[in-house]
């Protein structure tokens, strides 16, 4: 490829049926040093760009600040603005974070290169929306063998190897209580959802929490049963029949985790929308 090297690259947002609003995009704050959302015909869709500059996220200096958790906090949350402004007509399909093309012209030849099938990703996101669900294992007292333990074995070791042996199997047992609960949970919220999935387990240096994540899931709910999905919600976090875990939710949201081929959506039990 020849030609002058370019100040800036196209970075992309968001795919639509609809042209966002001129407001919408102007009053958007999208990467920092960036140019204003636009929004660019492709085909019968649009797709919501920016132009940023190239130096910043290019190569090993974008890696770099995606590997910063601060730095990737601020380029997750402007990627997500962009996204909302493009949502302001209706259903998207948000791009990968960092999704960026050379121009404007490579951009809208990635797009119209899949029209089809973005086409069919937005019918069946159109009127609904995703929920987060979390379970955690609730917190217990500490792990087997404390120093009470130690210094009644100093007593007796095989009466101490015993309730060893018997606070281990307690939690075995309770572990897979709250494995069971959380698989429960999950059972539950998916009758009222047209679609879930299940992201990776997050570690408890990420959650900050001493209690393992037993399930990281992400629901897609008709808005017509957004009632019923919360009330739903709201009974399970109450506790009812669940006190081995804690549940945490946040919704509803743009269906992010759903923006790709359906057949990657890791098992949907019922899709009401052809």
């Amino acid at each position: 490829m020849s030609g002058a090297r370019r100040d800036t690259v196209t970075y992309a947002f968001a795919v639509t049926r609809a042209r966002p609003p001129a407001d919408a995009l102007a009053a958007a704050a999208g990467h920092e040093g960036g140019g204003p959302l636009r929004a660019l015909g492709a085909g019968r869709l649009w797709l919501v760009v920016q132009d940023v500059p190239a130096h910043a996220f290019a190569g090993d200096r974008l890696t770099a600040r995606l590997e910063n958790p601060d730095e990737l906090e601020s380029c997750a949350r402007a990627h997500h603005r962009g996204v909302e402004a493009a949502a302001r007509q209706g259903a998207v399909v948000p791009f990968p974070l960092a999704t960026m093309y050379l121009d404007d012209r490579n951009a809208v030849r990635a797009v119209t290169d899949r029209e089809t099938s973005l086409r069919a990703l937005l019918d069946r996101l159109r009127d609904r929306t995703e929920w987060a669900v979390k379970v955690h294992a609730a917190e217990t007292a500490g792990p087997p063998g404390g120093a009470g333990d130690a210094a009644a074995g100093a007593v007796g070791g095989r009466d101490y190897l015993s309730r060893m042996s018997a606070r281990r199997r307690t939690v075995r047992e309770e572990h897979e209580k709250a494995l069971a609960a959380a698989q429960a949970v999950d059972h539950e919220l998916r009758r009222y959802a047209v679609a879930a999935t299940r992201h990776r387990r997050q570690s408890e240096q990420l959650t900050g929490r001493k209690a393992p994540q037993l399930l990281n899931a992400a629901y897609l709910v008709e808005d017509a049963r957004r009632a019923d999905f919360a009330r739903a919600l709201a009974r399970l976090v109450a506790g009812r029949g669940h006190a081995p875990v804690e549940i945490s939710a946040s919704g509803p949201w743009i269906p992010y985790s759903f923006a790709r081929p359906e057949r990657e959506w890791h098992g949907s039990p019922q899709e009401a929308r052809a």
